[in-house]
């Protein structure tokens, strides 16, 4: 039997944003949830097990179990609960719908999500409710943000990707110097914003010592040996809205068509194996000693996930283990 089309999809085939094809009810009956998107993640804290869905155009990551530890400022914020681990931009934030919706048209079963879009029209982050979830609590937080009046939805047209700095106008030594500077691995960004450079653009102009280019079968080399020794690992899948984490052991690797995935309990990734376009060893110097990474990114430059070892104590300098296994991948040319 095949499988039912996913809303993305259908909405694709349509000419229209996700968010659209859900407001405009031709899925399923859903109900507009207001902009308050502080009450709407404290109140998710109260309905049990969810599994939190993150996705950008290449990878969907899907973590099962409950939010907790929220701590939002003004330009970004954090969920630290039970395994669903999430950082949140809610300036991205633009539309919410909660949805219920009958699975492969049995009624009697039931499918509760709350999916959250950004000014595209498109998916940032997707709750649903589990079997073992607070059902009275669910319909309690829906029933508190639903909409009194909301407003015509309206969606920006697509852009292209930002256009990069030309390399020649890069000051190298003082980027060189800032990027060795650094203290800690969220420095990276304003790294970048500062000096005007785009991701793999900064990559490519890091130098060998601190950003190697591989070859795209890396991510599959280091998963499976993580799946073989036990190795914990992270996980970051995101979108300029959310950005979904997952640290901890993996054990089921299968590949599906041009999708590889990763099929655990309370774990699922899924990443299209052939949007791949490069994928770089990076190292980042911390106050504790250098962090290392596999990144992967698509055509377009954009990340599509980003690859640690899990430290159980961030005071620690990283297992040299996991440093020498990234140092292995053969560079590619």
């Amino acid at each position: 039997m095949s499988q039912p089309k996913r809303a993305r999809d259908i909405a694709q085939d349509l000419g229209i944003s996700e968010a659209e094809y859900v407001n405009t009810r031709l899925a399923r009956p859903a109900i507009r949830l207001d902009a308050d998107w502080a009450s709407l993640l404290h109140g998710l804290t109260s309905v049990g097990t969810c599994m939190a869905l993150t996705r950008n155009e290449s990878c969907v990551i899907e973590v099962t179990g409950t939010y907790g530890g929220i701590e939002l400022g003004s330009h970004a914020g954090q969920v630290i609960g039970d395994r669903i681990d999430l950082r949140v931009f809610l300036g991205a934030w633009r539309s919410a719908w909660a949805l219920d919706e009958a699975i492969q048209g049995d009624e009697a079963r039931r499918r509760r999500s709350i999916q959250v879009f950004d000014s595209l029209g498109t998916a940032v982050h997707k709750v649903y409710l589990q079997d073992d979830g607070n059902l009275d609590a669910w319909h309690q937080l829906v029933a508190a943000r639903a909409a009194q009046a909301p407003n015509e939805l309206t969606v920006d047209p697509p852009t292209g990707p930002r256009p990069e700095r030309p390399d020649g106008e890069v000051d190298l030594p003082a980027f060189h110097a800032a990027w060795d500077a650094m203290q800690d691995t969220h420095e990276f960004f304003p790294l970048l914003m500062a000096h005007k450079v785009g991701r793999v653009q900064a990559l490519r102009l890091a130098g060998p010592t601190r950003a190697r280019l591989v070859a795209n079968t890396a991510l599959d080399t280091v998963a499976s040996d993580a799946a073989t020794t036990g190795e914990k690992v992270m996980f970051f899948v995101g979108n300029r809205g959310c950005i979904g984490i997952y640290s901890g052991p993996i054990q089921r690797i299968v590949r599906m068509g041009p999708w590889w995935n990763v099929l655990d309990p309370g774990f699922n990734l899924h990443l299209r194996e052939d949007r791949i376009a490069t994928s770089w060893v990076v190292r980042k110097p911390t106050r504790t000693g250098v962090v290392s990474s596999l990144e992967l990114y698509d055509a377009a430059g954009e990340t599509i996930a980003l690859v640690f070892r899990k430290r159980d104590d961030r005071e620690h300098a990283e297992d040299p283990q996991w440093s020498g296994r990234l140092e292995s991948l053969e560079t590619r040319a």
